[in-house]
């Protein structure tokens, strides 16, 4: 069986990390999150993989090759215009012919164990599709289910307070009977081709679907900056410890600790596992490390910095004495001593942060800055909970940011004199 993996997004909700490349290379646990899907695909014995392209698609092509390093075939196809998960796969159709076919949306955090149930449920049925039980599931496409059949879609309702219920992992195995509902399909309202819509189709015409249940637990849609965070903590949380770089003396590492190699951690240092750090990295001296933080490649952590449950990219430096927790830091960033991001509200309340213009509750209670590449900040600078910062974008010294920052743009804090001084001065006493 031929796999189908969509990966052709722009990502738009995880501005600002995905202006600059797809959101499947997003780094989580120190690797692309896109490998994780090809893994689980040739752990399920699928060696063919037709992987369908778009937004910035030869990075894709250059960072995952032709995917002999994951003991599989990869074919590439290119999705010329982004209009929908319909379109995407529609650009497959030649590629899998006739055959039943394994269909995974690329950017997905997944366990091999999900691929197993949906593969397992198609030995019975030519059509099947992977749902999960969530608390909150207005965000994503409710399914309703009836035994284990699936008996109607509804992409993202307008109603919010549903309660727990099922929703589209975007996992399936269909066969040819798709490709003549998706031409058959119309827009949606933002101009799109569903596929859940052809899907639906299906279900009308009595071409029954049939539900492959799956547990949350083995399942993240890394749609937005924080489900960047959560799935990097379950990577991380599952994740072998190994040290091939070099660790000085006086440096306690709490395992379990990945150091790759011609990184160095300087005395002094303190890393609570899990923890990634990424080949070429310096930390310390005296840094702390805290659970669930990848640091990638050519990072600096430097002298008496904190890092908590944080993702740093390439090349970016935090020299020395700044706290980063909860956040997200793109590559080539720099920030400047005393920069600090606020993680926890002052009310205690949970975080929200504006996604596409709407303000969404993220239900983390800590949640610090997301920072696009290129980002640089001056001294004393603070980033409060929640904080998008684009990028490209210089944030002067003494700033405190409570507000999103667009991309190439630079904020300053104006000094002002508001009044003058009258009177001699009086000699201070010893």
């Amino acid at each position: 069986m031929k796999a189908v993996v969509l990966a052709a997004g722009e990502g738009t909700r995880m501005w600002p990390l995905a202006e600059r490349r797809p959101k499947h290379l997003l780094p989580v646990g120190g690797k692309p999150l896109l490998t994780y899907i090809l893994e689980a695909l040739a752990r399920n014995s699928i060696k063919k993989v037709v992987l369908v392209v778009g937004f910035k698609g030869e990075l894709i092509r250059s960072t995952i090759g032709d995917g002999t390093q994951y003991g599989l075939e990869i074919e590439y196809l290119e999705q010329p215009r982004r209009t929908g998960t319909a379109s995407a796969l529609k650009v497959a159709f030649d590629a899998v012919g006739e055959e039943t076919f394994l269909a995974v949306y690329g950017d997905l955090f997944i366990s091999p164990v999900v691929l197993r149930a949906v593969l397992e449920q198609s030995r019975r049925f030519s059509r099947v599709m992977a749902v999960v039980r969530l608390a909150n599931p207005s965000q994503y496409g409710v399914v309703n289910v009836e035994a284990d059949r699936v008996v109607g879609i509804t992409e993202k309702p307008r109603k919010t307070d549903l309660g727990e219920g099922w929703v589209n992992a975007g996992i399936y195995v269909l066969d040819s009977n798709v490709f003549e509902a998706i031409e058959r399909s119309s827009a949606s309202k933002r101009a799109e081709y569903e596929l859940t819509s052809s899907l639906q189709d299906l279900i009308d015409e009595d071409k029954e679907i049939r539900a492959a249940v799956i547990r949350s637990e083995d399942w993240l849609d890394v749609g937005r900056p924080w489900d960047l965070l959560e799935a990097n903590e379950r990577a991380l949380a599952n994740a072998q410890h190994g040290l091939k770089g070099t660790i000085e003396e006086g440096v306690v590492l709490r395992q379990p600790v990945w150091v790759e190699e011609d990184a160095l951690v300087k005395s002094g240092s303190y890393v609570e596992g899990p923890a990634y750090i990424g080949r070429n990295s310096r930390i310390g001296p005296n840094s702390r490390i805290r659970p669930h933080t990848s640091i990638g490649d050519d990072a600096v952590i430097g002298a008496s910095c904190e890092v908590k449950n944080s993702v740093i990219m390439n090349r970016s430096k935090v020299p020395h004495l700044s706290y980063i927790g909860d956040s997200i830091i793109g590559e080539d960033c720099n920030l400047a001593a005393g920069t600090i991001t606020a993680n926890i509200r002052f009310d205690e309340r949970t975080v929200k942060m504006r996604i596409k213009g709407r303000l969404i509750d993220t239900h983390r209670k800590k949640l610090g800055a997301v920072l696009g590449d290129s980002v640089q900040t001056g001294i004393d600078v603070t980033l409060m909970p929640g904080v998008r910062i684009g990028s490209n974008s210089w944030i002067g010294p003494g700033a405190i940011v409570s507000k999103d920052v667009p991309s190439h743009q630079v904020v300053l804090v104006k000094q002002q004199i508001v009044k003058r001084r009258t009177g001699t001065s009086r000699a201070r006493p010893d």
